[in-house]
């Protein structure tokens, strides 16, 4: 479920070379190129669709979805009784402030002290509730995963902080600074390629040891984000990083929560339990400082079409200075575009 995005279409790809007949959610039609991988079309959040396909019984469900806790409340009975083993994906967003993190590690939703973001169902929190519902099963036919921030160039997934690809590259390809809260990047970060983590999540599935349990899913390899930015300029020398305030970087940028909790600690894991299990050694992962700048230029080397992006340019802009955007953002996206910008770098 979920298996064509950035990380599930590698886990489909991994387990259907390991012999597994697959069968994917999509809400359009796909050409399969596997005899192992099938489609089924239609939308997981539907409850008749996925009703429809928890009728039969599954060797294994690997759920790459996102719920809200009601939308799991009323589902994940269902998921746990269709198969012999039922893989969630959490995140390792769940976790609170470490200074090392492992599966023991307090979460965000019992540790922190925070009642208005205890008060809503913001991702880290969804997730930790979710996984008290599995928690609480008598049954252990679950597995529980919580992924680290995944980076690989064959999706354009390249993290920079806490801007995605589309948000940061566009503007370094055009000469325009990125910004980013000087705290920021002096924080830690513990990134993976997305190869590495598909691996430990395909030998996961069907192993009797990961029954029962929660995994962090990561190398541990890790950087300062100022570090990540000195490797992705291996590339691309245009990228250039100015140190904004964290206040007002919150205020233009949004996502306030992912920021005060999550890109603001310091992210390292100890990852020794998802090795154990699964056979893997960190000699056999790739490392961040040699594969970020590879993975970046095969993103580059397959020309992406990045969008622009107007109103979002203008925001970051209003942290910068000036309007360095504009001229890029007129020229990609006309009047209408240049309009949007406009009104976003000037409104506050």
């Amino acid at each position: 479920m979920g298996g064509t995005g950035a990380m599930g279409s590698h886990v489909c790809e991994k387990l259907a070379n390991r012999g597994w007949d697959i069968t994917v959610t999509t809400r359009r039609p796909r050409e399969s190129g596997s005899p192992h991988i099938s489609f089924a079309v239609g939308n997981a959040h539907d409850q008749v669709f996925l009703d429809c396909l928890l009728d039969s019984k599954w060797d294994a469900i690997v759920d790459f979805m996102v719920w809200s806790t009601a939308e799991f409340s009323e589902r994940y009975k269902k998921l746990l009784s269709a198969a012999e083993q039922y893989v969630f994906t959490s995140s390792y967003r769940v976790y609170a402030d470490s200074s090392v993190i492992t599966e023991e590690s307090p979460r965000l939703l019992d540790a922190v002290d925070d009642d208005e973001y205890l008060a809503t169902d913001e991702y880290a929190l969804s997730k930790a509730r979710c996984e008290n519902l599995l928690l609480a099963e008598p049954g252990c036919n679950w597995t529980i995963i919580r992924p680290a921030v995944t980076y690989d160039g064959a999706v354009g997934r390249l993290q920079l902080a806490v801007l995605e690809s589309d948000e940061w590259l566009w503007r370094a390809l055009h000469q325009i600074s990125v910004p980013l809260p000087a705290a920021m990047l002096e924080k830690q970060s513990t990134m993976s390629w997305g190869g590495d983590v598909a691996e430990m999540i395909s030998r996961l599935v069907g192993n009797s040891m990961a029954l029962g349990e929660v995994f962090t899913v990561s190398g541990s390899d890790h950087m300062t984000w100022s570090q990540v930015a000195d490797a992705y300029r291996e590339v691309l020398p245009s990228l250039e990083v100015v140190p904004c305030e964290l206040s007002e970087f919150e205020r233009h940028r949004g996502g306030v929560y992912q920021i005060r909790y999550d890109r603001m600690f310091n992210r390292v894991i100890d990852n020794s339990k998802i090795l154990s299990v699964t056979g893997m050694t960190q000699e056999g992962l790739k490392g961040m400082r040699e594969t970020l700048p590879e993975e970046l230029a095969l993103y580059l080397a397959s020309e992406p079409s990045l969008p622009s992006r107007p109103g979002f340019q203008g925001k970051l802009d209003r942290l910068t200075g000036g309007v360095p955007s504009f001229a890029a953002v007129a020229a990609t996206s006309g009047f209408v575009g240049a309009s949007k910008y406009l009104v976003r770098r000037v409104l506050k």
